[in-house]
């Protein structure tokens, strides 16, 4: 079972990207210190009621850091502090359905990759960051695939745990990683940052690096170029060597695109074997992601995952506090009121999503591989465990994001909101994947020389794996 790792007594450090440089006056200070504890308490009393992984949380320790909380959002100087501290104690939940939403602040601005003459754009690969975009004028000061090896005097690692990845709300931890070096060098106006980077011909060097606006406009390469950059529509489709059909299927937050997909049956009647793309869908809704599964389904009912959410009674609650361990035993309600008292969570029965598929569905024949990776989220992950049950469906790729289920929103003082996940999703036979990401049946991730050279190794192994299929056919 995923744990969630809290320190007792935690006292949350606040570290910011602000220099001398920086003016705090130039920044909204709109929220009191009412305002701001009502936030904390919000957040905090939503989770202690809501929370779907509220067991697997240490609920001394969680308490203990609101409690030391309160007199650091009291004491913030402006709307961005303040809005700082909730998305780290937000991060301590490790889940991706679990976010602050910070709003728009007066006087406050992020710059991510530009320092005034340089421009740093990174990407994580290979567990190392490295540079994939650069200007053109500075390629051989910037190479691409240059790596980030230390930063303010730190090992880029050290640094990504102690001042970047404590900030960041995500379900596992590689998905965490590639998010904080994405950001590795994020900062305000004036913020100072030194690093040194390792040469892909070996050669290293140092550089102090100020945020600070640009006027060179020549990027390299151009924006849009890489495979993860691509404009992508709701569907695209292609017809590869051997009668074998590609469809990418980008999102399922728009029902447009069942009736995009619904056209090429016809289409995917006649293919040899079918390659589904996911790498980039973020999910959206099941409905929409079954509508179409359910063509690819060979049997007569389509097998979702198995979710849990928690019951909240206050009546058992009650009687929890004249309730002993002892007099739990068999007894079904004192064991909940026993768990309600003292603070845990209590889940109804596992429940599996089931969905009879209509007798009249076009049915696809053809053998399926799907594509994941990272990017591949929330309902679309549903997707996949509801085809998981399917020997004529394989996945090709890297792990998925490991985050799905329900999430409940609410507004905080300032414009701000925040989701908190309150369903918890499992496959079928209760094995979980949010917090691990859902395993590829044959693993494939690209290198950084891959990436750098748009090489789409997955869509190559995923080719390879109908040839080979093809052949032992025949």
């Amino acid at each position: 079972m995923r744990k969630t790792a809290l320190i007792p007594g935690l006292v949350i450090v606040f570290w910011l990207f602000f220099t001398a440089n920086t003016s705090y006056s130039q920044i909204a200070n709109t929220l009191s210190p009412a305002d701001k504890v009502f936030g904390l308490s919000k957040f905090w009393q939503e989770v202690n009621y809501n929370f779907a992984y509220f067991n697997n949380i240490n609920h001394h320790a969680w308490d203990s850091t609101y409690k030391a909380l309160i007199p650091q959002v009291e004491a913030t100087k402006n709307d961005y502090e303040y809005y700082r501290l909730l998305e780290k104690f937000c991060a301590l939940l490790k889940d991706g359905h679990t976010e602050i939403a910070v709003p728009p602040i007066e006087g406050f601005n992020y710059m991510n990759n530009t320092f005034g003459d340089y421009l740093l754009v990174l990407k994580r690969i290979d567990n190392k960051v490295i540079i994939k975009r650069t200007w053109k004028k500075d390629i051989k000061k910037f190479p691409l695939g240059s790596e980030i090896t230390q930063v303010n005097g730190l090992p880029t690692e050290q640094y990504i745990t102690d001042s970047v990845a404590p900030y960041i709300s995500a379900s596992t931890d590689y998905v965490r990683a590639d998010i904080a070096s994405s950001m590795l060098l994020r900062g305000v106006p004036g913020s100072t940052f030194s690093i040194k980077i390792k040469k892909p011909n070996g050669e290293q060097a140092s550089y102090i690096l100020t945020h600070a606006t640009v006027t060179d406009s020549i990027f390299f390469p151009n924006p849009g170029e890489y495979l993860d950059e691509k404009s992508r529509s709701l569907l695209d489709q292609k017809t590869f060597d051997n009668d074998i059909a590609y469809v990418a299927l980008n999102s399922f937050s728009d029902v447009k695109i069942t009736t995009h997909f619904e056209k090429l049956l016809p289409w995917l009647d006649k293919a040899r074997g079918v390659i589904i793309d996911l790498r980039y869908n973020g999910g959206g809704d099941d409905g929409i992601a079954f509508t179409i599964l359910k063509h690819f389904i060979q049997d007569t009912v389509l097998i979702g995952s198995s979710s849990t959410i928690r019951i909240l009674n206050p009546y058992l609650k009650a009687i929890g506090r004249y309730v002993n361990v002892a007099d739990t035993t068999g007894n079904a309600d004192k064991r909940d009121a026993w768990l309600l008292y003292n603070g845990y969570a209590v889940y109804d029965k596992p429940g599996t999503w089931r969905s009879k598929i209509d007798q009249s569905t076009h049915k696809i024949r053809a053998p399926v591989v799907i594509l994941i990776g990272k990017n591949t989220a929330s309902a679309a992950e549903d997707f996949l465990i509801a085809s998981s049950n399917q020997k004529h469906i394989v996945t090709v790729g890297e792990p998925t994001n490991g985050s799905t289920g329900m999430p409940y929103r609410f507004d905080l003082p300032g414009g701000g909101s925040a989701r908190i996940c309150v369903k918890k999703d499992m496959y079928p036979d209760g094995r979980e994947f949010v917090g691990y990401g859902i395993q590829p049946n044959i693993s494939v991730v690209p290198g950084v020389k891959d990436y750098l050279e748009n090489k789409d190794v997955v869509l190559e192994a995923a080719l390879q794996y109908f040839k080979k299929k093809h052949q032992l056919r025949n």
